[in-house]
């Protein structure tokens, strides 16, 4: 099997004379890139523009004012709460933002947050159990639970109220907890239904403290868990998760949380310049790292910690597990690919090997549906039964494929673009067979190449300085709303080179005959021996800061002959 040979670019829809006369406040070029997000008059552009829109209501969540009510009593007679989290930076973020939250309030809470090894993904009979030993009368799940029938079913055997908070797809049934919060359930008034785990805790916590002091902006204090965990977990970057991401994003450069300035320096990124990328990319795979690895406590203890001493120590270990988890990955996937060269050509990737470490298989399988723009599941063997993470393109929901399988899985559960999945190996080749047949029925037919989308194309002339500082106010950027692509055509390369450790990047300038800009093309040194003389390249245009040295440059994200066509 072979990845894609190239990339199509779909080149924006030219904007209306209507928002243009409307927009005329904003260069003739970020006009464009707003109307490619849906913003056609004045107001909307400036709601975008300077992040000041109004968040919903917490108590449009269906279940809210049940939630609330419930905690409130706990509150007001001591009794015994758990937060029940994920292992993932959502869960822990989640988890880090309600066990404080409801300490502040006075709450007599512990965290719990499932070993993946030992217990995997999601609530547990024997963990229900064992709060309820330690006199726990209710338990507040945040990132999961959606899909727990039979562990809700138990924590009612058990005398424990359950409320769960999650913001994944719900199953035909909803479980039988005290409470469900989840905007994707049926039924549910709330308008943003994207939040992530961490989300819909914040919203908790809103409406908690305006129960309790009429004041719901106090919930804003854990805002930085906010974007940390939303940006992790590749919700899509529009509306509400926007506006918090960008108010987030500013307590996290203040450096209010002692585990985040500590990672921040371990991970070597300058902190009053945080954006999401260095969360995406930088602190998110480290603190992920402790769950994959190992457990996920060292995570949350780092985020919940005021020593300084402890998170210097707790972010020094997950730096060092991240570069383990990176060794370990590519050892993966260099495996799972040898898997793939067996295999024919298919529409759905599968890579299942016992050796497989189960914490890794879910970014195994990024970098595969990256790398191949196809849907891929990796697992492993564990136990009698299968373990797989599965991540998918736009083209194919792979939750709603696995919902259709439902019968054959001890359970399942996810997004339209990233799912997990337990079946017992007796039934994995029928499983395979069955997501096979749906993968043809959803995908034949279909241009499976990994899309450009380009906002505007421009000459290099018009790349002026000024630019990028409307640029700037379109971040946060991410998943659903990504930063400004821009393409120029007919360029002349001069002075290529490979860079980087392993010689993967390729730097250059590119020119148009008057006008010369250095460019950087990361995963790209393999193309250095047959760079066509005149290129078409798509592109983010930025700042590079090197040594103190501030200059304009072109990051470039595919690069095709000139006169290939689109």
């Amino acid at each position: 099997m072979q990845p894609p040979s190239s990339k199509r670019w779909v080149i924006a829809e030219k904007i209306s004379p209507q928002a243009d006369e409307a927009l005329t406040a904003y260069p003739p070029a970020i006009r464009q890139i707003l109307f490619n997000r849906g913003i056609e008059d004045t107001l909307q552009a400036q709601r975008y523009m300077e992040g000041k829109a109004e968040l919903a209501d917490p108590y449009l969540l269906k279940d809210m004012g049940a939630t609330v009510d419930r905690i409130v009593w706990a509150l007001d007679h001591n009794e015994k709460m758990a937060v029940y989290g994920d292992f993932d930076v959502d869960g822990v973020t989640a988890t880090v933002l309600m066990v404080e939250a409801l300490r502040t309030l006075g709450g007599i809470v512990e965290p719990y947050i499932p070993n993946r090894f030992e217990e995997g993904y999601g609530l547990n009979v024997e963990a229900l159990e064992s709060l309820a030993a330690k006199g726990v009368q209710l338990v507040i799940t945040v990132d999961c639970g959606i899909r727990s029938i039979v562990e809700a079913n138990r924590a009612n055997e058990l005398g424990i109220d359950l409320i769960i908070s999650d913001h994944h797809h719900p199953g035909a049934t909803l479980p039988e907890g005290y409470a469900v919060i989840c905007p994707k359930r049926p039924g549910d008034e709330y308008p943003d239904k994207d939040l992530a785990g961490v989300g819909v805790a914040y919203k908790i916590a809103q409406a908690l403290f305006f129960r309790r002091s009429g004041s719901i902006s106090y919930a804003d204090h854990w805002l930085d868990l906010v974007a940390l965990g939303t940006v992790a977990d590749m919700v899509p970057l529009i509306g509400e998760n926007r506006l918090m991401v960008r108010k987030g994003l500013h307590l996290l450069r203040m450096g209010q949380r002692l585990g985040v300035v500590s990672l921040a320096n371990a991970a070597r990124i300058n902190l009053p310049s945080l954006d999401a990328g260095n969360i995406g990319f930088g602190l998110a795979p480290r603190l992920n790292a402790a769950g994959r690895l190992e457990s996920a406590h060292d995570a949350f203890d780092l985020l919940a910690s005021k020593d300084l001493q402890q998170t210097g120590l707790l972010a020094q270990k997950l730096d060092d597990q991240n570069r383990e988890r990176q060794k370990q990955t590519l050892e993966m996937q260099t495996l799972a690919e040898q898997q793939l060269l067996e295999a024919e050509e298919e529409l759905l990737i599968f890579a299942l090997d016992p050796t497989f470490n189960a914490g890794l298989v879910g970014l195994v399988a990024s970098k595969l549906t990256e790398r191949y723009h196809r849907p891929a599941i990796v697992g492993t063997w564990m136990e009698g039964t299968v373990r797989a993470s599965c991540r998918s393109i736009a083209e194919f929901h792979i939750t709603q494929a696995l919902d259709e399988c439902a019968d054959l899985m001890v359970r399942h559960g996810g997004h339209s673009l990233a799912a997990g999945f337990t079946v017992r190996e007796e039934h994995l080749g029928e499983l395979k067979e069955r997501l096979v047949r749906i993968a043809w029925r959803e995908m034949a037919g279909s241009d499976l190449r990994p899309e450009i989308k380009v906002d505007l194309e421009i000459e290099l002339k018009d790349l002026r300085p000024d630019l990028l500082d409307y640029l700037e106010m379109l971040q946060p950027t991410g998943q659903n709303n990504p930063g400004a692509v821009f393409c120029t055509r007919d360029l002349e390369i001069r002075y290529p080179k490979t860079v980087g450790n392993d010689k993967t990047h390729l730097k250059m300038s590119v020119t148009d005959g008057h006008l010369i800009f250095d460019s950087i093309a990361f995963r790209f040194g393999h193309l250095l021996a047959d760079l066509p003389k005149r290129v078409d390249i798509a592109y983010h245009f930025e700042k590079n800061i090197y040594n103190g040295r501030e200059t304009l440059q072109l990051r470039v994200i595919d690069i095709r002959p000139t006169g290939s066509g689109d």
